[in-house]
């Protein structure tokens, strides 16, 4: 058996240090396999480190007190960067919409962001384009233009965009500077919640979060992949959507294991039920912008007084500080401008391989949901994590400075996923069947997998169950 440790050990330490700087390195978790990921940045690394802080944390949930072998499978943990699921007689629904993409602009590049229809809509009215506009179109009128230019102009109407940068740019840039002075993960002081069952102070090894309600108010990708994470030990994950949201391209990919429901916290019936439910949630993993909770009337401390111990977990794009801080956002567009994406001057963008920031940060914000519950556990206290895509960025540029040539100057490459690397077990998908990948870690005396099979959203009451 081949190891592999060196490109994702400082990553881990740096996880570990924010979740818990009482976790002993040394020899916490061993990763099997070499082979990675083809990329300029240490991909592979970066998902070895971010599932296996994960999965620490959940073998000191299941086994407090204990040391609980802990163990990654490196080409497992890089294909769990990409797709999870293999139809079998059936294709997954497009991703990306034909507008989604890089264009060359008058003095570099930009992407946009339009897979939801209304940010569709926003860039294009930005554009000066009708709505029926397509890439052609779109890329004649870029080209006119300067790239920053008309990133303002698309941001300004609410649509997604991102000039690539110079990773030198960036760090000069105020939101870059911002973003490199946080810490990795922020925590946020909580309220004392009385113990809800057995399962604070027994947990059952084989299916430690049983009794674990999650809610999840989260979109693609980070979130969903933390919650399905945490449903895969058998923590109840509700998630909830309005009517006006779709990802159709990736819903089987994130629903496994949860209930989905229709509800609009934008209408007072729905804020009540919101309410209703968080009662009796453990944890909630959301991803609203900053200040969109808030205008609602569910600040952090107004949900701490709903939920007493809540355990409160964060995504934001671009970092909680500098003028970015409240800016939509996605991974392909933080690639962008943070500079992962710059292949030289003048060159087209050259991204990661897979959405490395969105699943490095979705499997770090379950480790802090499951760090959130121990010290709950151990202290009656919830309170509160937040991760950014941006900051996870900062990680990776981190990491590929301090060990250039990392993962592997004789390490194979790793092509798609094999036939092997997938379960048998076939998953009864609303859209027909398909497998999973194997589970890409190992806590001894855990049982990887999940009791729903993947579904559309919206199709169940806003109810625990």
């Amino acid at each position: 058996m081949n190891i592999e440790p060196s490109d994702h050990t400082g990553m881990l330490r740096r996880m570990l240090a924010a979740l818990d700087p009482g976790t002993p390195l040394d020899d916490a978790l061993r990763v099997e396999g070499r082979a990675g990921l083809a990329s300029r940045y240490p991909v592979s690394g970066l998902a070895c480190a971010s599932i296996g802080s994960a999965a620490l944390m959940l073998a000191q949930w299941a086994w407090p007190g204990d040391r609980c072998p802990v163990e990654v499978d490196r080409a497992l943990a890089s294909w769990w960067f990409g797709f999870s699921i293999r139809p079998l007689g059936w294709e997954r629904p497009n991703v990306r919409d034909a507008v989604t993409g890089d264009y060359a602009a008058r003095d570099g590049w930009i992407r946009l962001h339009a897979n939801a229809a209304h940010h569709r809509h926003r860039a294009l009215a930005a554009l000066g384009l009708p709505g029926d506009a397509g890439r052609v179109a779109v890329a004649e009128r870029v080209r006119r233009e300067s790239a920053e230019t008309l990133e303002d102009a698309i941001v300004d109407r609410g649509g997604c965009a991102a000039a690539l940068r110079a990773p030198g740019a960036w760090r000069d840039h105020p939101q870059g500077r911002a973003v490199a002075s946080e810490p990795l993960v922020q925590r946020q002081p909580g309220s004392a919640g009385a113990p809800d069952g057995g399962w604070l102070d027994d947990p059952n090894p084989e299916r430690p979060l049983a009794g674990i309600r999650v809610l999840d108010l989260t979109r693609v990708l980070a979130g969903p992949a933390a919650t399905r994470f945490l449903a895969a030990y058998g923590a109840q994950v509700l998630r909830l959507d309005p009517d006006d949201w779709d990802e159709p391209g990736m819903i089987p990919e994130v629903t496994v294991g949860k209930r989905c429901a229709f509800l609009d916290l934008r209408r007072p019936e729905g804020l009540e039920r919101f309410r209703r439910l968080l009662a009796r949630a453990d944890v909630l993993v959301h991803g609203y912008r900053p200040g969109a909770l808030d205008a609602l009337g569910l600040g952090a401390e107004a949900r701490q007084a709903i939920r007493p111990g809540l355990v409160d977990v964060c995504l934001d794009a671009w970092g909680w500080t500098g003028p970015w801080r409240a800016r939509r956002g996605f991974d392909s567009l933080v690639q962008m401008s943070a500079g992962i994406a710059w292949a030289g001057e003048g060159a087209a963008p050259d991204p990661l391989p897979v959405q490395a920031l969105d699943q490095s940060a979705g499997y770090l914000m379950a480790a802090c949901a499951l760090r959130g519950l121990a010290l709950r556990r151990e202290t009656g206290l919830g309170g509160g994590w937040r991760v950014s895509l941006a900051r996870m960025a900062c990680l990776l540029q981190e990491a590929a400075d301090a060990a250039p040539g990392t993962p592997a100057r004789d390490a194979p490459v790793l092509g798609p996923a094999p036939g092997p690397a997938y379960d048998p077990a076939i998953e009864p998908t609303a859209w027909g069947p398909a497998q999973r990948l194997r589970a890409p870690c190992r806590v001894e005396g855990a049982r990887w997998g999940w009791d729903l099979p993947a579904g559309p959203l919206r199709s169940g009451p806003p109810d625990w169950w």
